[in-house]
């Protein structure tokens, strides 16, 4: 492989501002975690009265200590529980991730109970549903710190009660995989959250503090005028003693995760997967805190994306796939801690050639069983009546395909500008990629705002003009409206807030992430879960 040489100025003016806006949005989303983070913790006095843990302080003792965990989704919901951003409290009320336990890599979905005691927020339910995915596609054990009070039923919505059902099918899909599901009943698990706890295979509840019921007093009066205490009805000691519903009675929170993480070590779930040998590489040339500076805060100035990978790649080295043509697409093979991986990356709009050579290149991928990340910086497909003559419709239709039906898996991080059929065609969140991350900076819409004003203006343009009176004032007011109207919806505050990717990361955390999600698709590949035709049911 070649070296890719630094073609990096740290000491420009150019440099420094664009590392400068990086650092202020990547501050910017760590401000937004933290408030999620202190808002839960508001509720420490009332936990510890109760003899309980924070959720956080859960899944801390849940976590082998010292290994990495990857949270999902932790902006979900930004903005949409309250449209001051300054008030808004992201997260959608659940902490979900992937990290190790006893020794086992697992996906964990955790209630925020801290926050409203664990009410379901907004973006809560897809969150759930998107870790869900992630567990069946990456064949992960899951694991439920539940309490949660459930719906808010001051703004119940008719439609989050439907497609709330997907989270119970899925758990029993998981089960019925072959993936262990063990659930924590911390506290509330109530009404149709009861299936929550009520669908897992091992269940662990925590004397005087665990409560499962499909009604709870409030409603059991109301429905049937019968009166009975939430302990009567649905305590742990009732649940692990007469309904069966409870396998293990744990006096305490911290009695309670030693018990889940003494199941997840004793059922031996790393049997058939031989332990790798360690891997040798060598890290790149040049410092990951170079990656601040690469990309401007402007998405219409060009970025050699090159000098991203430099930074990324194994000893900063890359394989180039056809340098010589489709040079805006750029595409090759890199390795990430060891682990090969083909990257399909743009320094600039997508051409015909470009096109069919990253349709070549992610057929030959996974013809090698090759793994592909799609670093996205693109404003989309040539247009023009040149372009439309070379076939760029079919030709980008023909990259669409390979996305859509590609057999190995695909990572798609969002660098700099996604748009239009540009996102289709390099792996955008619509097509299903096994992981999907953005940058601070990145940028998502059918089109830049100020092409789809002019767009706009034309149009409404030329209707003034046939009936014989164009007002200026309105095209002005137009174009600044759509302007604003886009520019409001691309940035990734927007986005990560309504589950279109994974997470914001820091660039600087790239190689760490991707060596983290090969690692679990590599892993995924050699586990042969015992698939069942049912999940696993209570006694």
């Amino acid at each position: 492989m070649a070296t890719i040489e630094s073609t990096i100025s740290p000491g420009s003016e150019a440099f420094r501002a664009n590392r400068d806006g990086m650092l202020a949005l990547i501050e910017r989303v760590h401000g937004y975690e933290r408030r999620s983070v202190a808002t839960s913790a508001k509720s420490r006095e009332r936990f510890e009265k109760r003899g309980q843990l924070l959720p956080r302080e859960r899944l801390s003792l849940l976590l082998d200590p010292g290994t990495p965990f990857l949270e999902i989704s932790s902006l979900a919901g930004l903005g949409l529980d309250n449209p001051d951003l300054e008030k808004s409290v992201p997260g959608g009320g659940v902490i979900g991730g992937i990290g190790w336990v006893s020794g086992v890599r697992v996906m964990i979905n955790a209630s925020d109970s801290g926050i409203d005691a664990g009410a379901l927020q907004p973006m809560g339910i897809p969150k759930q549903l998107r870790m869900q995915e992630l567990a069946l596609e990456n064949k992960l054990p899951y694991i439920q710190l539940v309490e949660s009070a459930g719906a808010n039923l001051m703004t119940y919505k008719v439609e989050e009660f439907v497609t709330g059902g997907n989270l119970f099918r899925n758990i029993a899909r998981i089960s019925a995989a072959g993936l262990p599901v063990l659930t924590v009943t911390h506290g509330s698990s109530t009404a149709g959250g009861a299936y929550q706890t009520g669908l897992s295979d091992y269940i662990v509840m925590v004397r005087g503090r665990s409560r499962a019921f499909l009604a709870g007093p409030p409603l059991l009066k109301a429905a049937t005028g019968e009166i009975a205490t939430e302990e009567e009805l649905g305590g742990a000691v009732m649940h692990t003693s007469i309904s069966g519903l409870g396998d293990y009675l744990a006096e305490d929170d911290r009695d309670a995760i030693r018990i889940a993480r003494e199941i997840m070590a004793s059922i031996d779930w790393n049997r058939d997967v031989p332990a790798e040998p360690p891997r040798r590489f060598k890290p790149p040339r040049y410092d990951a805190e170079e990656l601040l500076g690469i990309m401007p805060m402007d998405h219409k100035r060009p970025v050699d994306m090159k000098q991203v990978i430099a930074r990324i790649a194994d000893d900063s080295e890359f394989l180039e796939f056809g340098e010589n043509y489709g040079g805006a697409t750029v595409v090759g093979h890199i390795k990430i801690e060891g682990l090969p991986l083909g990257i399909v990356t743009n320094n600039g709009p997508i051409d015909p050639a470009g096109a069919t050579k990253a349709t070549h290149f992610i057929q030959a991928c996974c013809q090698s069983k090759t793994p592909i990340l799609y670093l996205n910086n693109t404003t989309g497909f040539m247009v023009g009546r040149d372009y439309e003559e070379a076939g760029i419709i079919k030709h980008g239709s023909k990259m669409i395909q390979a996305v859509t039906n590609a057999t190995v898996p695909q990572i798609t991080i969002y660098c700099g500008a996604s748009f239009g059929a540009g996102n289709y065609g390099m792996c955008g969140r619509g097509f299903h990629p096994r992981f999907c991350f953005s940058w601070p900076n990145a940028k998502t819409a059918v089109m830049g705002g100020e092409q789809a004003a002019k767009t706009m203006v034309i149009v409404t343009e030329a209707a003034m003009k046939r009936k014989g009176e164009v007002d200026q004032a309105k095209l002005d007011d137009l174009e600044r409206r759509i302007i604003d109207r886009f520019d409001s919806q691309m940035s990734v505050f927007t986005t990560s807030a309504r589950l279109l990717d994974d997470g914001v990361i820091d660039p600087r955390d790239t190689r760490a992430v991707l060596s983290k999600v090969l690692s679990i698709c590599r892993e995924a590949e050699l586990r042969e879960p015992q698939k069942m035709q049912f999940s696993v049911a209570r006694p």
